[in-house]
């Protein structure tokens, strides 16, 4: 297909179309919206109302009231509900038994509206006594209620938060109240029952345990206490026993022995020292401490003391200083002997410390050998200790849950983990059905119906659709010595495309100045039906309305008329043919269908509506080089659409004028108005086109002469058609009474 014909078929959705098509029909739609709304305010006042009421409830984790911080400390902080936690409440609120437990409570078993299986109809019965249906009645009261209870019910997580919203619509605004409160008790009855059954259940499990422990607790210290006898592992302090207790002493021991015969060995060599020396005797600590050396040195002080008194009055010869120096001389002795018993008597004690170490250290030695068996057996003595001890903490750590569990069965004691913090009170306020708002959207809903009806309509029928480009409209010129506006476009030499060359001759396009003549010309003779020739009824012209032969009266005739199919004769050539052009574009903007069948030799319709005179069309169609959906264009400058001529071959495509008729048919089917513009046709290819069918015929003979009219009303009405409409293109010059005078 040509770059010419693509173009053809770009079209656009003309917006102002659509809307001026619902300001036309603006009765209608405005007629919908009320009725709409109408039926919308009958219906939601005939809907029995509904009175909503609302409960909320904050999710948090409650301790009870004689919980301590210590003991919150020991325990730990419970943690607090997320997202599931708080969803696993919502799923736990629209449980069956909750609800049950509420109609229980609540008997709503007995009231109608939860219960409307309690009186079933005749039709029920007899479907139950059939088999049919099984009987609701079987069911318990719980049962039946559950369902409808489930319908009126509403439970959410509010936004962002831990709070849950309950919500119950019903007929009675105090039940709509009372039932989100009764959940809302039954919920928190239902938490803290749970918490009372976790520490019933832990106290039944914690006694036979504790039993149990206490009993694995004194097994487990007797083996203790048993193994540490055998083993000789007596305790002797925190983390001693007695062998090493023994060892330790025995060391000490042994380092004060050392100690006291180095210190005995170091007094006897200072005093063995001071005697070979000849030293005196009481400048060592030890021999001064001895109190007989202490007497004897006051001896000889005395008897020093004495020689010095006589020395002065007696000479040194004398007997009484002669037997004191006697005396003072075996005191010094006796003070030297003194003293050698005090180093005899060191000497002896640092032997003696030194025998004492030598025991302690053998005593030490087997000590030793005792502790490092001690040592192997205490590894299993402290795994006895270690078994004993976790038994004895895993009692005491059941004691500890045991005394809380049995301190927590009283039900004030257990607080469910939620409370109230918004009771439901009665609703004063219908909820359901707003009328105001329901009628409001009825009349909103009529109107876009009927609204999106009429853009459908114009849509589907082709009248909203515009061809890319046909904005621009060309400039006409009047040409000389013709009445009628010519498109500039028209005059120029037709666009030829780049494949002209290659493309068969089947009949070039007739120049604007070529003499008019009809496809209808290039029809071979037909037979002429002596019955019709002879029975042919007188034909009477008549004009759209009395006295106007114009466009505009021809087009309001076959509007008003409903006139599907019609032919337009054009004795005069390519006037006529523009005429027929007006015509169906006058008819188009009346939001009628229109479409334009271009028979003509010159193809002056092709020429003033389509893109270019080369498009297919209806010779195409007859020779079978193109279908239907090609041969339809666009009018550039209306809503209407055009068949036009055709580049095939004339005689060729006549020869299937049989299917012409069919052709148009069909095509009438699809659009309101139908015009056939066969041009300066003869009557015989009329007849032929019409196969002798009732036809409404257009002359279009602008500026033609009376006689001739008559003439041509003759000629048609002798071929058997009587309903014969002029249309001179102009509406203040017809002939009056063609018909008449014909007649």
């Amino acid at each position: 297909m040509s770059g010419v014909h693509e173009r053809q078929q770009d079209v656009d959705i003309d917006l102002g179309g659509l809307f001026g098509a619902i300001w036309r029909n603006r009765m209608r739609v405005l007629l919908a919206t009320v009725a709409c709304a109408g039926v919308a305010f009958v219906g939601a006042n005939l809907i029995a109302p509904k009175y909503k009421g609302e409960a909320r409830l904050l999710i948090e984790t409650r301790e009870p009231a004689f919980t301590t911080g210590q003991d919150r400390a020991q325990g730990g902080e419970r943690p607090a509900f997320d997202e599931l936690g708080i969803a696993s409440q919502v799923q736990l609120l629209q449980s069956s038994d909750l609800i049950k437990q509420v109609a229980r409570n609540m008997k709503l078993y007995e009231l109608d509206e939860f219960d409307t299986t309690a009186k079933p109809s005749a039709v029920s019965d007899l479907l139950v006594l059939l088999g049919i249906k099984k009987n609701p009645l079987d069911l318990p009261p719980e049962e039946r209620v559950l369902k409808e209870f489930t319908s009126k019910l509403v439970v959410y997580q509010v936004e962002r938060s831990r709070v849950i919203g309950i919500e119950f619509s019903s007929k009675d605004p105090r039940l709509a109240a009372e039932i989100p409160n009764e959940m809302a008790k039954v919920y928190l009855s239902l938490q803290s029952g749970a918490k009372l059954d976790t520490n019933s259940e832990a106290t039944r499990w914690l006694e036979p345990e504790i039993a149990n422990l206490r009993e694995k607790v004194r097994e487990a210290e007797q083996k203790v206490a048993e193994y540490r006898s055998q083993s000789g592992l007596l305790p002797t302090g925190e983390n001693s026993n007695f062998a090493v207790q023994q060892l330790n002493d025995i060391s000490a021991e042994v380092a004060r022995v050392r100690g006291e015969r180095a210190n005995a060995e170091a007094r006897a060599e200072s005093v063995r020292a001071m005697l070979k020396s000849g030293g005196a005797p009481d400048t060592l600590t030890d021999v001064v401490g001895s109190q007989m050396i202490q007497r004897l040195k006051e001896s000889e002080a005395q008897i020093q003391g004495q020689i010095s008194d006589l020395s002065t009055s007696m000479l040194e010869g004398h007997p009484r200083l002669k037997g004191l120096r006697a005396q003072l001389a075996g005191v010094r002795v006796q003070i030297k002997a003194e003293t050698q018993k005090i180093l005899s008597s060191l000497e002896n004690e640092a032997k003696t410390a030194g025998l004492r170490e030598s025991q302690l250290v053998q005593q030490l030695n087997v000590l030793k050998a005792n502790a490092a068996r001690a040592g192997e057996e205490e590894v299993d003595l402290k795994a006895l200790e270690r078994e004993a001890t976790a038994q004895r903490q895993l009692l005491e750590t059941y004691l500890a849950r045991y005394r809380e569990a049995t301190t927590r069965t009283d039900s004030s004691s257990t607080p469910a983990d939620a409370r109230v913090i918004s009771a439901a009170v009665e609703p004063t306020e219908v909820s359901f059905p707003k009328v105001v708002p329901i009628t409001v959207v009825g009349g909103i809903a009529g109107f876009a119906l009927s609204a999106i009806a009429i853009l459908l309509a114009e849509l589907f029928s082709g009248r909203a659709l515009k061809p890319v480009g046909a904005a621009a409209v060309a400039p006409y010129r009047r040409e000389e010595n013709e009445a009628e506006l010519v498109p500039v476009a028209t005059l120029r030499d037709p666009v030829i495309p780049k494949d002209s060359a290659t493309r068969p001759d089947y009949g070039a396009i007739r120049d604007i100045h070529a003499p008019a003549r009809s496809l209808l010309s290039d029809i071979g003779p037909v037979e002429e039906d002596e019955d019709e020739a002879q029975e042919a009824p007188v034909a009477e012209a008549g004009p759209a309305d009395d006295g106007d032969f114009s466009v505009a009266a021809v087009a309001r005739h076959l509007i008003e008329n409903n006139i599907s199919v019609t032919v337009s004769v054009s004795p005069s050539g390519d006037r006529g043919s523009t005429a027929t052009v007006m015509l169906a574009r006058h008819i188009a903007e009346e939001h009628r269908k229109t479409l334009i069948i271009d028979l003509t030799g010159s193809a002056c319709p092709t020429r003033l509506m389509a893109q270019s005179v080369h498009l297919p069309g209806i010779t195409d169609l007859l020779v079978g080089d193109a279908a239907f959906g090609d041969i339809i264009h666009g009018d550039r400058l209306s809503g209407a659409h055009i068949i036009p001529r055709g580049n095939a071959n004339i005689k060729r495509a006549m020869r299937g004028i049989d299917r012409l008729a069919m052709v148009i048919d069909s095509l009438s089917d699809a659009y309101d108005t139908v015009i056939v513009e066969c041009g300066p046709a003869e009557v015989e290819g009329v007849r032929r086109l019409t196969r002798g069918q009732e036809t409404d015929i257009i002359l279009s003979i602008p500026g033609a002469q009376e006689d001739e009219i008559v003439e041509l009303i003759g000629a048609f009405g002798e071929a058997g058609y009587n309903e014969i409409v002029l249309m001179t293109g102009e509406g203040a010059e017809p002939p009056r009474h063609p018909g008449r005078r014909a007649a």
